[in-house]
């Protein structure tokens, strides 16, 4: 009974040291944010905050089409599907680390049978024997809990790998979409534009035949109408391979995918002129960083606590006898319980070194952090900043393709009537056409833009998604 009362005094007394906790305890990184993200009222530094609802951001363009296709990168993205496997892997190991907070339990038995000598003198006898076994090491200087803390963060950053892996597959999809529909748009305007040629052609042609012009002028037309139909074709295999793209990130084979042409809906969401530093929070790269150096923290003081000893306790009840029907007898009951301690001696400095390791890679992760949050800020800025010109230079470029036109129309007028060459319609065609062109790009350009935009503040910018 004293040894019983020993044992439980010493597992009391391990229970109580278990509140011992050996390492630094974590404290999110410090990290500078700009002047123009803090200046509303009511803003506050960027916390990282994954979990946050990032909402149905590809509706803002106001494209069932779109809605439609982003829709189905949730459940048919290969990529996105990777990232869910490694998050339940990543929560499966932090189950594994918290069961080792808890006692190991198990069922043991067997029957032998053994004799000896020979013939009638021989001589056998049973044994059955069922044990029932228990051990547990307390958690005396927070090394397994720090491994459970580190295993939490390590599957949260890996949560974050899965929102990033979602986003990125959303924001591809609308990418593509929105080139597939420039090129849309351009196909049709080049179908324009080609009629427009042919009938420039018949012009040429006309003027030929009643000996008014050289044969020159019909060799610039025919060489400009081809040279048109020439990008036709280049646009219709551009346009195939982004279909092709599409069809990749919603899972499905490209030959069984195809998107019919359609109108272009050339929407472009409204931007505010600021943005409060919080809609970072949802960035799951920042989260990410976040999350890795917490794990990294933890892992400084289970490094540490490879300098005290470890404790296990250990215990055990059975029952043997030599027949079965007596083995349920209380004198055939067997026991055990003890306590063991281990402590290492000399290493020639490996725990140590194991220490300085764990300090460097936590080091690295801040550092990895901070410059993940500096990346964040300047993207923004380059994309507000993107977003302001491109609307400027839109109305510019519109202006530019009205004046085109008109100057095209004109000059065509005139070498009807024999006042200019045909050069001079050739050269005003060719300007209206690249003009016309580079709107729709432009225009093309800024949905674009304000994809980019939407992933670089983790989902949105309006200020109502920002964490209250």
């Amino acid at each position: 009974m004293n040894r019983r009362r020993i044992a439980a005094a010493l597992a009391a007394a391990l229970v109580l040291c278990s509140a011992c906790t050996v390492g630094p305890n974590y404290t999110r990184p410090a990290s500078s944010v700009p002047q123009r993200f803090k200046a509303a009222d009511g803003w506050v530094d960027a916390t990282p905050g994954d979990a946050l609802d990032r909402g149905s951001w590809w509706k803002r363009f106001d494209d069932a089409v779109l809605d439609d296709l982003v829709s189905r990168v949730e459940v048919s993205n290969q990529n996105v599907a990777a990232a869910v496997a490694a998050y339940a892997q990543a929560r499966a190991l932090v189950a594994e680390q918290r069961a080792s907070l808890f006692p190991t339990v198990s069922l043991d038995g067997g029957a032998t049978r053994s004799g000896s000598g020979a013939g009638g003198g021989s001589q056998a006898s049973s044994n059955y024997r069922v044990t029932i076994g228990a051990g547990w090491e307390p958690d005396v200087w927070g090394r397994l809990r720090r491994g459970v803390q580190s295993a939490t963060a390590g599957a949260e950053a890996s949560a974050a790998d899965l929102a990033a892996a979602r986003l990125a597959a959303q924001g591809e999809v609308a990418t593509d979409y929105f080139s597939l529909r420039q090129a849309d748009a351009q196909l049709a305007l080049l179908a324009q534009t080609i009629e427009g040629y042919r009938r420039s052609l018949g012009i040429a042609r006309n003027r030929y035949d009643l000996g008014v012009v050289a044969r020159t002028d019909v060799l610039q037309a025919e060489s400009q109408l081809a040279n048109a139909e020439a990008d036709a074709v280049g646009l219709r295999l551009q346009r195939s391979q982004f279909e092709n793209a599409i069809a990749v990130l919603i899972g499905q084979s490209p030959s069984d995918f195809s998107l019919p042409a359609a109108d272009w809906k050339a929407t472009v969401p409204g931007v505010p002129l600021g943005v409060p530093s919080t809609l970072l929070q949802r960035r799951p790269d920042i989260a990410a960083a976040e999350r890795r150096v917490a794990a990294a923290n933890e892992q400084i003081g289970i490094a540490q606590a490879a300098f005290f000893p470890s404790f296990t306790l250990t215990g055990s009840a059975g029952l043997g006898a030599a027949r079965i029907a007596e083995i349920v007898n209380a004198s055939s009951i067997l026991w055990s319980l003890g306590v063991s301690a281990a402590q290492l001696l000399f290493n020639a400095g490996a725990t140590s070194a194991r220490v300085a390791g764990a300090r460097a890679a936590h080091e690295e992760a801040v550092a990895r952090y901070r410059q993940t949050v500096l990346a964040a800020f300047e993207e923004v800025e380059n994309l507000l900043t993107a977003t302001r010109v491109l609307e400027q230079q839109e109305a510019l470029r519109r202006q530019a393709a009205d004046a085109a036109d008109l100057a095209a129309a004109t000059v065509l007028n005139r070498y009807r009537t024999g006042l200019v060459g045909f050069t001079e319609v050739v050269v005003s065609q060719a300007t209206a056409l690249s003009a016309r062109r580079a709107l729709v790009q432009l225009m093309a350009e800024r949905q674009n833009t304000a994809v980019a935009l939407i992933q670089a503040l983790g989902g949105g910018w309006e200020a109502s998604d920002a964490p209250r």
